[in-house]
């Protein structure tokens, strides 16, 4: 079976930036993170993880290029994990994030699961969209004060409700 995945850049920019990859189903997550680095002009020297996602886009397991714990928890590594492990009909988001530095963020997802064409060498990069700005998007993060008073001001302590001599 063959896998046709959109990676597009996680950004505000006007323009997409995108690539379409095909993959094999028993390739691995290393595997396919050399096309992604390779496809996008990376050299592949910086730490990466693949992370599971919800249709939500929720952060979830992490299957990381090298182990880096100093626990005794096991750690899912690329070269170990298959792609059909963790894309299918049914699961058909990942989130990629390349260089922990810079924090290169990468929205995965599964566009179309066909038959393998005879004469085609896979990964097969399909299809490029866009080309990676200089430096990496800055993200906009949304603050959600629930139960906050907007009014408050932290520097009046009279308002704050506590007893100061409590103790």
């Amino acid at each position: 079976m063959l896998y046709r995945l959109r990676v597009l850049l996680d950004s505000e920019a006007e323009e997409d930036v995108f690539r379409d990859i095909e993959m094999l189903k028993h390739h691995t997550l290393e595997d396919f993170h050399n096309a992604i680095t390779q496809s996008f002009g990376f050299d592949g020297t910086e730490m990466a993880s693949f992370y599971v996602s919800d249709d939500d886009w929720n952060q979830g397991e992490e299957i990381s290029l090298f182990d880096m714990s100093d626990s005794s928890q096991p750690v899912r590594l690329m070269g170990e994990t298959m792609l059909e492990e963790v894309v299918s009909e049914d699961k058909t988001k990942l989130i990629y994030v390349y260089d922990f530095f810079n924090l290169w963020t990468f929205l995965v997802e599964l566009a179309d699961i066909t038959v393998v064409l005879d004469g085609t060498d896979y990964p097969n990069l399909m299809y490029v969209h866009g080309q990676l700005p200089d430096e990496v998007p800055e993200k906009q993060f949304e603050t959600d004060n629930v139960g906050m008073d907007d009014d408050l001001d932290p520097e009046d302590y009279d308002e704050l409700g506590f007893d100061e001599n409590w103790n």
